[in-house]
């Protein structure tokens, strides 16, 4: 099992094939800040109309299906059984013939009191257990949609600007936007530093995390002979080298930073030069209308 190669993410994937590498890193980073701060008070119209934004942009970036095809399935599964946790978590599942408030009291108007519910379930009793009534509500519908479309929103716009974008190419972009903060003494050229730094040691996580999966089952352990505890303390184990190995890799990263007697950073040249082609120029342009586009209709139908 090769995780650097079958699932890439947050990895840069050289090639040429997609659109979406043409596309200068400023432009990309106000499109990415779209899809993380415009769900932000918006309705659920809006965030799966973004969801399904990413998902189209996927599938028409002309990227290798190798590459994003496995991290977007676990992905979308992830996001799914969150959305129906929080759904589950935050419905009634009080009794249906319980007493109602007057709404009078509360001088609150209700015209009907089916509006808050999407799906009522009775008391049901199937062999011989019984199952309580369930009322799925609105407002438990809504958040579901919520938490799983910001999850895959959130994960998804960044990794598919890192999977096409060079980690140079996004430190420069950010220092473009961050240059107004270097004349009031902000040390903006080491924070790039420090992300692009961490941008980097991501693969090394992700090895880390594969050969701690290589060793387990090299060794063949069988969990159900060890019982519930037992592979639970196996588990922690695993987690603890995991987290060992991830600081050494800081230590020794550190140490051969710490060994340089002076760093100089310029981020100027980290910029990818791209050249003058016509189809480059299309390709920007349209990423402007887009992220027009995007504001206006976010303006018009993405209030709560």
């Amino acid at each position: 099992m090769n995780i650097l190669t079958k699932f890439s993410v947050g990895q840069y994937v050289y090639g040429n094939r997609s659109w979406l590498r043409i596309i200068d890193s400023r432009i990309k980073i106000i499109i990415v800040m779209i899809f993380l701060i415009t769900p932000i008070w918006a309705g659920p119209i809006w965030r799966l109309s973004l969801v399904g934004c990413l998902i189209l942009i996927t599938f028409l970036s002309l990227l290798p299906s190798r590459v994003w095809w496995r991290s977007l399935c676990l992905l979308s599964s992830l996001s799914i059984l969150i959305g129906f946790i929080s759904i589950l978590a935050s419905s009634d599942i009080q009794s249906l013939d319980s007493f109602i408030r007057n709404p009078e009291e509360l001088q609150v108007v209700v015209e009907n009191n089916k509006n808050w519910y999407i799906l009522q379930i009775p008391s049901l009793k199937v062999w011989f257990i019984n199952f309580a009534p369930y009322n799925l509500s609105r407002k438990a519908f809504e958040l579901g949609i919520k938490t799983s479309t910001l999850i895959f929103t959130v994960i998804h716009s960044v990794n598919l600007m890192l999977l096409t974008t060079l980690q140079e190419d996004i430190v420069w972009g950010l220092s473009w936007f961050l240059h107004p903060l270097r004349k009031i003494g902000l040390p903006v050229s080491k924070w790039l530093f420090q992300l692009l730094i961490s941008l980097r040691f991501i693969p090394l996580v992700q090895e880390e995390f594969q050969n701690i999966i290589k060793s387990l089952s090299v060794r063949s352990i069988n969990f159900r002979k060890l019982g519930f505890k037992k592979s639970f303390n196996v588990l922690l184990i695993l987690v603890e080298r995991l987290f060992q190995n991830i600081f050494l890799r800081v230590d020794q990263g550190a140490e051969s930073l710490l060994s340089k007697k002076e760093i100089i950073i310029k981020t100027n040249r980290f910029r990818t030069l791209y050249p003058e082609r016509p189809e480059y120029l299309i390709v920007n342009t349209l990423s402007i209308c887009f992220i027009c586009i995007a504001i206006f209709l976010r303006k018009l139908y993405g209030a709560l």
